[in-house]
């Protein structure tokens, strides 16, 4: 049993250490999201924001328009109107229009589907890759990210949030220049307190697609547990009228 124990803790202290390794190798520090999914508005928001600014490159293949108007308090029409920029059906899945070859041809590689995003990398990963993309004229694209170095994506969301100038800070052994913060060389049209709640909202629309049903998992708990307490008031009844002859 101890023999166990020990392979087990060493297992658990391995994976932890390797976790550790490969968040400090995609710059770790990972800003506190805040999302909170009771916010339908904030959802709301976030699907408008997700459809207009990402939709166009990224698809969530296990969600369909339907679901998200049905989960979201929206209606037919304002998910056709406001949502559904691919000309596809109420009843489809969200697709984007760009064909897995554009986007070879566009970026290198084809958009990834953004379905399970947020279950792969968590909500705060999300959250602080949105905020830190900075201008890199070395690359192709124009544009690099902290978070996630030479990713194959512009800033989706350069004109809300402005231009990031990055702020290297001292040479390191291997001759790299660490970027160490960030200065606005061009303005957008969000102010930063603005921008940080259109960032929180896609990634609350996000975390939502990857588990839809965590909508309604709160209220089937309450449920759950009314059950349970009823449950056993009656057993508690039971118990009394089988052992009153016992006593």
């Amino acid at each position: 049993m101890t023999k166990n124990f020990l392979t087990r803790a060493a297992t658990f202290a391995a994976g932890l250490l390797l976790s550790t390794v490969a968040l400090a190798n995609e710059g770790g520090n990972l800003q506190q999201s805040g999302v909170d999914l009771n916010d339908k508005a904030s959802l709301q928001r976030g699907a408008a924001l997700f459809m207009n600014y990402c939709g166009g490159c990224h698809s969530l293949k296990y969600m369909r328009y339907a679901r998200i108007g049905e989960d979201l308090g929206l209606s037919e029409d304002d998910v056709m109107a406001n949502l559904n920029f691919s000309g596809g059906k109420i009843g489809d899945h969200v697709i984007s229009a760009m064909t897995p070859a554009m986007g070879v041809a566009a970026f290198g590689k084809a958009p990834p589907d953004l379905s399970l995003i947020a279950r792969v990398r968590g909500s705060d990963w999300i959250y602080t890759y949105l905020k830190s993309f900075y201008v890199d004229e070395g690359r192709p694209v124009g544009w690099n990210n902290t978070l996630f170095a030479n990713a194959s994506m512009p800033n989706p969301l350069w004109e809300l949030q402005g231009v990031q100038q990055p702020v290297y800070g001292k040479k390191t052994e291997a001759g790299e220049l660490p970027v160490e913060g960030f200065t606005v060389s061009q303005p957008g049209s969000q102010s930063p307190e603005q921008f940080d709640r259109t960032v929180r909202d896609i990634t609350a629309f996000l975390e939502y697609v990857g588990e839809p049903a965590a909508l309604k998992r709160q209220n089937v708990g309450v449920w759950a547990v009314l059950f349970l307490v009823f449950f056993a008031f009656v057993a508690w009844l039971l118990k009394q009228e089988y052992w009153r002859d016992v006593h």
